[in-house]
């Protein structure tokens, strides 16, 4: 029985899809500025990554992470359950908490909070993979650059940098911070 083999050459692909307006705040008045969204976003050490997880779960993390322009590098291992989801969907959210003041006498929280979307990718190429290690390790250990060199080093061929490209940035505050 002869075989038939085909090639097909895609001259069209349905781009993927992306709100081009994410969903406002609805309490506008508790805004924060992307200004002060990328200083919360800088100054914070822990982050929660979120993902499309096996079997349509949403998967979150807290990790460590640090900012640079309009993109958020995170460190990971060569494999793991946050890897499998951006690979099959790299669509992520990234949210970080700037504030959180428990105030029981007022029955309220005094907090500021950053949300971002966008789309997260492993990082390939060597030079900016160590930009991008280099830049945690100074974020994190910034009194101690010549042994954290020594640290990735040690754990290069382990290390796997990611990169979310950020496509939304909000953030919000308790009322009683907006009022202030």
């Amino acid at each position: 029985m002869p075989v038939i083999f085909e090639e097909f050459n895609v001259i069209y692909a349905e781009p993927l899809r992306c709100p081009t307006e994410f969903r406002a705040l609805r309490r506008k008045a508790q805004a924060l500025s992307e200004e002060s969204c990328r200083e919360i976003l800088s100054q914070a050490t822990t982050g929660v990554l979120a993902v499309l997880g096996d079997e349509g779960y949403p998967y979150a993390v807290p990790l460590n992470y640090c900012l640079e322009g309009n993109k958020i590098y995170i460190h990971c291992a060569k494999t793991g359950h946050k890897l499998d989801a951006i690979r099959q969907c790299d669509k992520v959210s990234f949210c970080v908490i700037g504030q959180d003041d428990l105030k029981p006498e007022l029955f309220t929280t005094f907090y500021k909070s950053v949300i971002v979307f966008g789309r997260a990718s492993i990082i390939d190429d060597e030079t900016a993979k160590r930009h991008a290690i280099s830049m945690l390790c100074e974020k994190y250990a910034p009194d101690l650059i010549a042994e954290g060199q020594k640290e990735i080093d040690a754990f290069w061929n382990g290390l796997t940098m990611l990169q979310i490209d950020i496509e939304a940035i909000s953030g919000k505050q308790t009322k009683d911070l907006a009022e202030e």
